[in-house]
This record gives C-alpha cells, sequence and structure tokens, in this order.
C-alpha cells in the first residue's frame, strides 16, 4: 500500500511585498464604534490596493462593522491585535438570495487574511433578523418551518452567510486570526491552491451546520497549528466535484472540539481524497467520531496517512464507510488508509454535554457504538492498516436495551444509499471494533479495552478477504466469544491477548 507523506509544501507568494503600501480602512473613512456600517469604507480601501498592484488593507485595534465585502488579487487583510470585524446584524446586508459571505474571493491569486484580530459573525443577533424576515416572507427558504429530525427548526444553509468563501483561488495565506459566532461553515476553501493556514483560531458554536474549516476540493494545503471549537465537523474535507478531489493536503499540531466528528472527510465525496497526511491532532468534548471517513457519492479516497491522535471524552473512535449515496451506478472506492498511533477515550456519558449547541440524539435505543470498517457486499473498502491503536470504553451494555445475536449478522442493515454516520446501522453486535466487507485488512498492536459491562463481543470480523492480525489485546473479557470471525478467507492471526483458559475466546464460522 502506497502512503503519500506530504511533509512540506513551500509557498511564497507576496514576494517584495514588503516595500508595498498599507492602505488604513480608517483613512477611508472607516469609524471603529460597533455601530457604523463600514462596508463602502473597507471596499474601498480593498480596490484601492487593488488598483495599485496590490497591498495590505489594515484593519486597526476597535470593532468595525460591516457587511459582506470582497478580497482582490494581491491583496492583504491584516487585522491588528484587538481589531474586530464584526458582520452586520442584517441578513438583508447579505443579499436577498443566495447570503454572500462576510468576506468572499473567487478566482483570486495572491490572497491573504494575516494578523491577531478577529472576524465576528455576530451569529446570534443576525440569526434573529433572519428570522423576523422569514416570519415576514421577505425571504424564500422551504426548511424554516419544517422540524428535522430532532425536533429543531432551522433556516436552509444558503439562507446563512459564511465568514470566509474562496473559490478557484490559488496562493492563499491564512494566518493568526481569529473567527467566531458564525451560522454556517465558518471557513469554506472550494477548489482552491497553494493555501496555508496556521495558527488560526476557530470558536462557533453559534448555530447548527457550524463546521470549523471546510476544504472543498483543494490541492496543496497545509493546515497547521491552529485551534477549532464547532458545533458541527471540526476539520473536514469534502469533494463536490465528480472531476476533482481533496488531494495534497497536510494538517499538523492542531486541536479539535465538535459537537460531529473531529477529523472527516465527507460527507459529500463526488471527486474524492488523494495522499492526504494528517498528524500531531488533540480531539476532546467531541460528539460523534473522532475519525470519520466516508466516500459515499462515487468518489475515490486513497493514500491517506492519519497518525499521533489523541482523543478524549469523544463518542466514537475510527468510522471507515463506504456507501453509495449518488443516484447514477458509480461506486466510491476506498484503497490505502493507514491509522496509527492513535488513542481514544469514549465516555459513558454524552461527551459534549453543556456545550452551546450540543449535537443531536441519536435515535432509538441502544448501547455504545463500536468503531467500524463497512464497505458494500461486491464493494469492500481495501488495504486498511491500523497500528497502534488504544480505545477505551467506559459504558455499559444491557440486552434490555438492544441486542443482535451473532446468528443475525446477515440482518444487520447495509444502508448503502444513508446519510454515513457512525451509528447508521442501529444496534451491533461488538462493543470494539465491527468490520464488515472488507479487503486486507492489517490490525497491528491494537488495544480494545472495555470498563464497563458488556454482553457482547469485542470485535466481529464479517466478509473480511484478506485480514492479518499481528498484536491484538483485549485486556477484559466481558463474554464469549470475544472475537467473531464470519466469512473471513486468507487471515493471518497472531498475538492476540485474551486474558483466561476458556477455548471459547475466538469464534470461526
Amino acid at each position: 500500500m502506497k502512503i503519500f507523506h506530504f511533509l512540506t509544501l513551500l509557498i511564497t507568494p507576496f514576494a517584495g511585498y514588503a516595500q508595498q503600501k498599507v492602505f488604513n480602512i480608517t483613512d477611508y473613512g472607516a469609524k471603529a464604534d460597533g455601530i457604523t456600517n463600514n462596508t463602502v469604507s473597507i471596499q474601498k480601501a480593498i480596490d484601492n490596493a487593488s488598483e495599485q498592484g496590490g497591498g495590505t488593507v489594515y484593519v486597526p485595534a476597535g470593532k468595525f462593522l460591516t457587511a459582506a465585502i470582497s478580497l482582490k488579487s494581491n491583496v492583504t487583510l491584516n487585522l491588528a491585535k484587538n481589531a474586530v470585524l464584526l458582520g452586520s446584524a442584517k441578513r438583508i446586508d447579505y443579499g436577498e438570495g443566495h447570503a454572500a459571505p462576510l468576506i468572499a474571493a473567487n478566482g483570486l491569486q495572491h490572497i491573504a487574511i494575516t494578523g491577531k484580530g478577529i472576524i465576528d459573525g455576530n451569529g446570534e443577533e443576525l440569526l434573529k433578523d433572519l428570522f423576523a424576515m422569514l416570519k415576514a416572507g421577505k425571504l424564500r427558504d422551504s426548511l424554516w418551518q419544517k422540524q428535522n429530525p430532532w425536533g429543531q427548526t432551522q433556516p436552509e444553509e444558503p439562507n446563512r452567510p459564511k465568514l470566509i468563501h474562496f473559490s478557484n483561488c490559488t496562493d492563499v495565506q491564512i494566518k493568526g486570526v481569529t473567527m467566531k459566532n458564525g451560522l454556517v461553515w465558518v471557513q469554506d476553501y472550494t477548489k482552491c491552491r497553494d493555501l496555508v493556514i496556521d495558527s488560526i483560531k476557530v470558536e462557533s458554536n453559534t448555530y447548527w451546520n457550524n463546521d470549523g474549516i471546510d476544504l472543498v476540493d483543494c490541492q496543496n494545503v497545509k493546515l497547521t497549528n491552529s485551534f477549532f471549537n464547532a458545533d458541527d465537523d471540526g476539520i473536514c474535507l469534502k469533494s463536490s466535484d465528480r472531476n476533482s478531489s481533496c488531494e495534497n493536503i497536510y494538517v499538523a499540531n492542531c486541536t479539535t472540539r465538535s459537537s460531529a466528528s473531529g477529523i472527516k472527510f465527507g460527507t459529500a465525496s463526488r471527486g474524492g481524497f488523494k495522499k492526504i497526511t494528517i498528524k500531531n491532532v488533540k480531539i476532546y468534548d467531541t460528539y460523534r467520531s473522532a475519525i470519520a471517513l466516508e466516500c459515499v457519492d462515487g468518489g475515490v479516497m486513497e493514500d491517506i496517512d492519519i497518525s499521533d491522535i489523541r482523543a478524549t471524552n469523544t463518542g466514537n473512535a475510527i468510522f471507515i464507510r463506504l456507501g453509495h449515496r449518488n443516484k447514477d451506478t458509480v461506486v466510491s472506492r476506498i484503497n490505502g488508509i493507514r491509522i496509527s498511533n492513535v488513542t481514544v477515550d469514549v465516555p459513558k456519558g454524552k461527551p459534549d454535554k453543556g456545550y452551546p449547541m450540543e449535537g443531536p440524539l441519536v435515535k432509538g435505543d441502544h448501547n455504545i457504538f463500536p468503531s467500524s470498517i463497512a464497505g458494500l457486499p461486491g464493494h469492500p473498502v481495501k488495504n486498511v492498516i491500523l497500528e497502534n491503536i488504544k480505545i477505551v470504553y467506559h459504558g455499559d451494555a444491557s440486552k434490555a436495551v438492544a441486542s443482535v445475536s451473532l446468528d443475525s449478522l446477515a440482518k444487520i442493515p447495509e444502508n448503502p444509499h444513508d446519510y454515513p454516520e457512525f451509528s447508521m446501522f442501529g444496534e451491533l453486535p461488538a462493543w470494539g471494533f465491527y468490520t464488515r466487507h472488507a479487503e486486507g485488512v492489517t490490525f497491528k498492536n491494537v488495544t480494545l479495552s472495555c470498563l464497563g459491562n458488556d454482553f457482547r463481543a469485542a470485535g466481529v470480523f464479517d466478509n473480511v478477504d484478506g485480514l492479518t492480525i499481528n498484536g491484538l489485546k483485549i485486556p477484559q473479557v466481558k463474554s464469549l466469544p470475544v472475537i467473531v470471525f464470519n466469512g473471513v478467507s486468507k487471515s493471518s492471526v497472531k498475538g492476540i491477548q485474551i486474558p483466561g483458559t476458556s477455548k471459547n475466546k475466538i469464534l470461526k464460522r
């Protein structure tokens, strides 16, 4: 299996800019009172910088209210320490149709947002005005009066402005800034190339769909030394174009908290994900998966290397899913994933309890969900290596809540068209790891611990062609059998450590 290690990304835009002019927005009439709408003044500064060949648009300390602005090529937007770009709380300031982002860029080169200041979407106040406009019939929205599956109402995503949306841009830098209080994806980079994001901070628990960062079909990306506290997925890679993909992406030295998943590929996965390296990420208080790798829309996922992940108080450890949600006949492919040096602590209670916007509860009765690798019949997940993995489960399980007999493995639903999520199959017969429809799976030095009571097997491997286990430790035996092989062929098993002397620890059939 070939794994691409994207160790360095040398991008040097803005060469020679040190001597270029600085354009202070206050020189164009901007006022730091948090009340005056400074959109025209800020845009004039950006346009003037562009007309003079480029430069730095400077936002000094103070609170500057603004509506939607657009960057220009060769322009850096620099926010001083204690500077705040405060988004307008009037929804009409973002247009009558699809909401414009607070800061937009399309088809540009050599652009940047830098500094120690804050970009504040003013989400709570903006949401009040958005609902007022909807109630008055001044905006079109097909969802705002309908309850979602969790009994909540929410306007459509296009009616909620993003803080940043850059598309088809090259040589982009985002450094040092803080982003907060969005109403939807905080920052969306679509089909951008040569993108460097470093030392940023995201604090956005304001509302639904509040991803910390979305990289959509981007190439040559370096994301480092950043912090994300988001209502929805923390670090999220997506692919919306069948003819494109996320490729050559390097993520390192980040921390994330999420009421969804910490690191996520998907759900949009039309083109795919190739040559992705993620290392040294801390995840905490995260409701869903620490690592969720989903390819369900006809795309390709390959050459993925994820290592040195430390997740505490997280609802699920690892979820790898190949599905077929797209309407055409193209089936997704997953081939070549390595996940190593990972520790995950799965609590008994709800990991994000008490946060401003908690993740919605999974419907139906269920016990704690295991990690899983799940393909489709005839379309297996291929060549997955799990090495130096340690997962600790603190919860209990009871047959009175839910149970699946080991004689009923064939009845576990495939759900090929469903939204991919670690809970999508309902109750599962394993507490530690569930693997189905896979080819070339390696467990090397994996420890699965259950500190509570559980009646299920620690691991279930169903329809796996080529299973290699070289070191699997189950410190606590909760019930027999401990491991189940069902339809497993070409297996190599050694180094399984299970306490006790029973001969019924491993069931093969």
